[in-house]
């Protein structure tokens, strides 16, 4: 109790969006700005980006795209504050932000994770490199909260990344395919954790879809039953 208490006296707990003290975690001013930019309906019914018209099904890289996953969702729009609490969470080893993005994930698609029943959670994996470079994988770290909270069991070592890539937010949708593709792994050892298993994929952003596609498709020819994700941030349907 005494370690509690000197740790959050020295490093008092944050805002994860606006950085500012706030002993309750997410402060009253960026919960209202978080309420406008939550991903609700109207919604793409394939990947979850929020659309125009409640009369559209999908989004339109949904219509012109087959995904390899089933359905996905995401928190917030990939706008201020967001982008800049990720960017802290990412690269500034805010690690502790993890622990809010999935108590989030938990309350607002807890009816939703029962409907897909995922029998493990996965996080979209880094190459080895990078994580040696940050020291850690955001997305592994939201989807060991979330496995906390939700009782599903997290695995991290079924899927791997085994080519590096450059960053996908420099390029074209198109070449984000190129870019990706044959970037992810199941060993053979892995292969036989994952036969017939429902996975529920983890990632930070959600943007063409192109990464999250590539590691569904990996995963299902794997030996994968289904693949769904989450992610922290998603962009903007049309």
């Amino acid at each position: 109790m005494k370690s509690n208490f000197l740790l959050k006296l020295f490093w008092p707990e944050i805002c994860p969006f606006c950085g500012r003290v706030s002993r309750q975690g997410i402060c009253d001013g960026c919960l209202e700005k978080l309420e406008l930019l939550a991903a609700e309906e109207p919604r793409c019914m394939k990947c979850g980006k929020p659309i125009r018209s409640g009369e559209q099904e999908y989004c339109y890289d949904c219509v012109h795209t087959d995904h390899y996953f089933e359905q996905g969702a995401a928190l917030w729009l990939h706008r201020e504050p967001v982008n800049r609490s990720i960017y802290q969470f990412k690269f500034h080893n805010q690690r502790a932000f993890g622990r809010y993005y999935a108590e989030e994930m938990a309350r607002r698609y807890g009816r939703t994770l029962r409907r897909w029943d995922p029998t493990l959670i996965l996080p979209v994996p880094l190459h080895l490199s990078k994580q040696r470079k940050r020291g850690y994988n955001q997305a592994a770290i939201v989807a060991g909260e979330l496995g906390r909270l939700s009782g599903i069991t997290v695995d991290d070592g079924i899927l791997k990344r085994v080519r590096g890539t450059a960053p996908q937010k420099s390029l074209a949708p198109e070449e984000r395919k190129r870019n990706i593709g044959g970037a992810f792994l199941v060993g053979r050892q892995e292969r036989k954790r994952l036969a017939g298993k429902r996975v529920l994929l983890i990632d930070d952003i959600y943007t063409t879809g192109s990464t999250m596609d590539e590691a569904a498709r990996t995963l299902r020819r794997a030996g994968a039953e289904k693949v769904y994700y989450l992610a922290i941030s998603i962009g903007q349907g049309y």
